[in-house]
């Protein structure tokens, strides 16, 4: 497959009109477009309609951008969280519009589809179908599940599938509500990063990429807080025996098999996540078209002195386009 040269967004967002229902059995109320705006039921997102459902669009923003391809994923309120009998076709009907739209960019787009995150069966065989597209190339998947993340049933045997499939695995999180967190937008501001954070402390304490080898999975907007926690982690680990109880690694050498993107919103947290991470497991995202993502992916990178022949070998890496003989 030919993909466009330049510099790789891995993070951005798009849903078809005809899914603005969403997953069935969703918590959240479905999308509409009121006046050129998207809205998740009567609360206003910010969002052009267009910037998330319209492939023309979307493209002319890849460009402006500066970027060789984006890679496009579900928003994270049309996760399939609730287990229900219908979820298979919404993810089949999502996974189905997402490959045409790649398939028909000129390599310009790639994707990561959605899976029955309740099923992990179910998971494998959609893995199995998008991976042998060719344009998906992984999947797109919350941090926790309920109350339970990746170092545990279901989500830790789709991280396996994941891994034997050889595709990549991004995790984006939900903006779970809290309580103590509806004022000042602290559901997305302060719960984001900690959703980040608690996948990170799953997957590094609970012996995750100790046990399924070579899994691929990137924690966006910078891993959330977890970058700064890691020293934390390491003292605990050391001197509990129940923190190192799932895990044979270090937290801090295990950290550094985790892969990210670049959105942290201030250099001085990316210097830090630079110093924490492994830097070839670093690349370009920009959380598109949210109000919380950026229209230039590569400012801050850049500002980090990584630049754009690294950013898109790392994503080149993690997307499963890097052969022997060099780009596919």
């Amino acid at each position: 497959m030919n993909v466009r040269p330049g510099p790789i967004d891995v993070h951005a967002h798009w849903l078809p009109r005809d899914l603005f229902g969403l997953a069935p059995g969703s918590p959240v109320p479905p999308l509409a477009d009121r006046d050129g705006q998207l809205h998740l039921g009567e609360l206003a997102l910010s969002i052009e309609t267009d910037a998330m459902s319209d492939i023309e669009r979307v493209l002319a923003d890849t460009d402006t951008a500066g970027l060789g391809s984006r890679v496009l994923s579900a928003p994270p309120f049309a996760f399939p969280v609730v287990d229900h009998p219908e979820v298979d076709s919404f993810v089949g009907a999502y996974n189905q519009e997402l490959e045409k739209v790649c398939r028909d960019s000129n390599g310009r787009l790639l994707g990561l589809g959605l899976v029955s995150l309740h099923q992990p069966e179910s998971a494998r065989k959609q893995i199995a179908e998008l991976a042998s597209s060719g344009l998906l190339r992984g999947i797109a998947v919350p941090p926790l599940l309920g109350t339970t993340s990746f170092d545990v049933p279901p989500m830790r045997e789709i991280l396996v599938a994941a891994a034997e499939l050889d595709v990549a695995v991004l995790v984006h999180p939900m903006q779970l509500p809290r309580p103590e967190w509806t004022s000042y937008y602290l559901n997305n501001l302060i719960g984001n990063p900690v959703e980040s954070a608690t996948a990170a402390a799953a997957l590094t304490l609970g012996g995750v990429l100790d046990d399924i080898e070579g899994l691929r999975i990137c924690l966006v907007h910078g891993g959330g807080c977890a970058p700064g926690l890691v020293g934390r982690w390491q003292h605990g680990w050391t001197q509990r025996a129940d923190v190192r109880a799932s895990g044979a690694r270090p937290p801090r050498e295990a950290f550094r098999d985790l892969w990210f993107d670049t959105l942290t919103h201030d250099p001085d947290a990316l210097e830090l996540l630079a110093a924490k991470a492994d830097p070839s497991h670093l690349m370009a995202g920009s959380d598109y078209p949210f109000d919380m993502g950026t229209h230039d992916p590569l400012q801050l990178p850049h500002a980090a002195g990584i630049d754009d022949a690294a950013l898109e070998t790392n994503a080149r890496t993690f997307l499963g386009l890097v052969t022997g003989e060099g780009h596919e």
